[in-house]
């Protein structure tokens, strides 16, 4: 299968191409953050036009509105600027001038001033804030961390397939609640099941009166070896198989690849590894602590650096392994999520001592399209992946 890319992309390279450098200096750079902040821009300004509908209503109360407001302010002012920075350096004026419009667009839609009036009272919200929040965290943190310490120099921030892992990340991000609920489903009506009255077992109150620095450690442990199983028979049975071959159709590595998963993928494994967690009964602050941790280390180790651990390889998962689980060739290597250990103990490890990484990503053939959509239907059609 070629590399023709999807019709999002092609659309995207006609709209704001052009045969200039890319260097820093060159414009391309400041246009291109112009674009992304005006558009989160409007994006943070319609959910506080109406965050009844489009924040997630287990976050509202958590919120410092006025850092929100002066956040998105900032966001604003910044995106305006990088857009006139860019018109005067590159020749082609459209990158700037659309970030500058999407930043004037967001300042007259209110900005930071819009006033919290909305309805309330909605049994199920968008996580736009989410989404937004979040898409800005890790792109200013990810995105220059690739660009000094690229794997790929070559491969960009705009490579093939960028448009179908960024609808996944949109997807999961705007139905975290959804989300949420299903896959804490399994844990809780274990508990419930289980738990004296809702009391907490001797066992459990032992955990619970550990030190939080150990529980984290030890629901780390817990979590990758309910995963680390999980995760082979996603490898394994090829019905399971159908739906995990969407994460790996992966052809390029970066930041945004990991968010490239099945909703049947994501659901079935964050459930099953959630259940011995919340079973043994771990105390709230360890499990977000956990909850932090995965959510950054799951995007590091997808990421498009070339950063080499050494030893460390052996301690915790790294980029460079986890690049081998990605492999094109071997097939069914290192299936922990954090702990290398699982994979010396049952034989699954593979890291080559020349500290290389490997050469292609993603499924011999190719076989699963490109799209959200069409990712979404592919399990059900096809049973070759």
């Amino acid at each position: 299968m070629n590399e023709a890319r999807p019709p999002l992309e092609r659309w995207f390279e006609r709209a704001f191409g052009d045969q200039q450098e890319t260097g820093f200096g060159s414009g391309w750079w400041s246009g291109t953050a112009s674009v992304f902040l005006g558009a989160l821009a409007l994006l943070g300004v319609l959910a506080f036009w109406f965050p009844g509908a489009f924040t997630t209503q287990e976050f509202r109360a958590r919120y410092p509105i006025p850092l929100l407001r002066a956040l998105l302010e900032g966001v604003i002012a910044t995106g305006f600027v990088l857009g006139a920075l860019s018109t005067l350096l590159r020749r082609r004026k459209v990158l700037g001038l659309t970030g500058m419009a999407l930043a004037l667009g967001a300042l007259l839609a209110g900005g930071g001033e819009v006033p919290i009036q909305s309805d309330f009272d909605r049994s199920l919200t968008l996580g736009l804030d989410w989404f937004a929040l979040n898409l800005l965290l890790l792109a200013l943190v990810f995105v220059p961390l690739e660009r000094a310490f690229a794997l790929r120099p070559e491969q960009g921030a705009f490579r093939f397939g960028w448009t179908t892992d960024g609808a996944h990340f949109l997807v999961s991000h705007l139905a975290v609640q959804a989300l949420s609920f299903m896959t804490l489903l399994p844990a809780t009506a274990l508990a419930g099941l289980l738990w004296n009255d809702g009391q907490p077992s001797a066992l459990q109150g032992a955990i619970r009166g550990q030190p939080l620095g150990l529980q984290l450690l030890e629901i780390v442990l817990v979590a990758d070896l309910s995963q680390y199983w999980i995760h082979r028979a996603f490898h394994a049975v090829p019905a399971l198989w159908r739906f995990h071959a969407v994460h790996h159709s992966s052809r390029r590595m970066d930041w945004l690849a990991g968010s490239r998963l099945h909703l049947v993928d994501v659901l079935a494994t964050r459930s099953l590894v959630l259940v011995p967690v919340f079973l043994l009964g771990f105390a709230q602050p360890a499990l977000y602590a956990y909850l932090v941790f995965v959510s950054f280390h799951a995007v590091f180790i997808h990421a498009n650096v070339r950063f080499r651990f050494g030893a460390f390889d052996q301690l915790i998962t790294t980029p460079r392994a986890h690049h081998w689980h990605h492999a094109v060739t071997p097939r069914d290597k290192n299936f922990a999520v954090h702990l290398p250990l699982l994979d010396r103990l049952f034989g699954t490890q593979h890291l080559p001592a020349d500290q290389s990484f490997p050469p292609a990503y993603g499924i011999e053939g190719h076989p699963v399209p490109e799209g959200w959509g069409r990712q979404l239907l592919h399990p059900f059609r096809s049973h070759d992946a």
